[in-house]
C-alpha cells in the first residue's frame, strides 16, 4: 500500500512540474487590446448599382409615382407568406432588410431576382456578392408568378 501512495505521489509530482512554466504557456494579457475585424464582407463590398436590371424576364418596371396600395397589401401578404423566414424590412436577418431598397437596386433587379433567384446567384455580380455576404447562403426560388412578384416589389416601396 506504501508503495501504491508513493508511485501515485511520484507521478502526482510529475505531472503537475513546475506551476510557473504551465502559467506563461496559458498566460492571457487581458490589458492588450484586440484588433476589430471589419466586416466588409472578405474585403468586397456590395455594390449599389441602379443601372444593374439582372438577369431574367424582367426588362422594365414602371412604379408610377404613386403607390398602388391594394396591389401593396397583396404584396405583403405575398411577403409575409414567403419572405419573412429570411428577410425583415428593417434589419438583416439571413438575408439583407428590405427596406429602401429601391436606392440600392432597380426594380428590374429586384423583380428578377424573385423570378430567377438561381441564374441570378450564379451570373450577377451583385446578387454574387450578396450570396457571399450572407455566408452562400442561396435565396430559394418560391416559384412566384410575375403577379405575385410585382406586387410583393410595390409592398416594397412602402418600407
Amino acid at each position: 500500500m506504501k508503495n501504491i501512495l508513493a508511485v501515485f505521489g511520484i507521478m502526482l509530482f510529475i505531472n503537475c512540474g513546475s506551476s510557473e512554466e504551465k502559467k506563461k504557456e496559458f498566460e492571457y494579457n487581458r490589458t492588450q487590446k484586440e484588433e476589430k475585424q471589419t466586416s466588409t464582407t472578405n474585403n468586397t463590398a456590395v455594390p449599389v448599382d441602379l443601372n444593374n436590371k439582372g438577369i431574367g424576364p424582367i426588362s422594365n418596371v414602371d412604379f408610377g409615382d404613386s403607390i398602388d396600395l391594394q396591389m401593396a397589401a397583396i404584396g405583403e401578404n405575398a411577403f409575409k407568406q414567403k419572405c419573412t423566414a429570411c428577410h425583415m424590412p428593417d434589419r438583416k436577418l439571413i438575408g439583407p432588410a428590405m427596406s429602401g431598397v429601391y436606392n440600392r437596386r432597380s426594380p428590374e433587379w429586384v423583380m428578377n431576382l424573385l423570378l430567377n433567384p438561381t441564374e441570378m446567384l450564379k451570373q450577377d455580380p451583385i446578387a454574387k456578392a450578396l450570396l457571399q455576404e450572407y455566408n452562400n447562403i442561396q435565396m430559394l426560388n418560391q416559384n412566384l408568378s410575375q403577379e405575385e412578384a410585382r406586387a410583393i416589389s410595390e409592398y416594397l416601396r412602402t418600407l
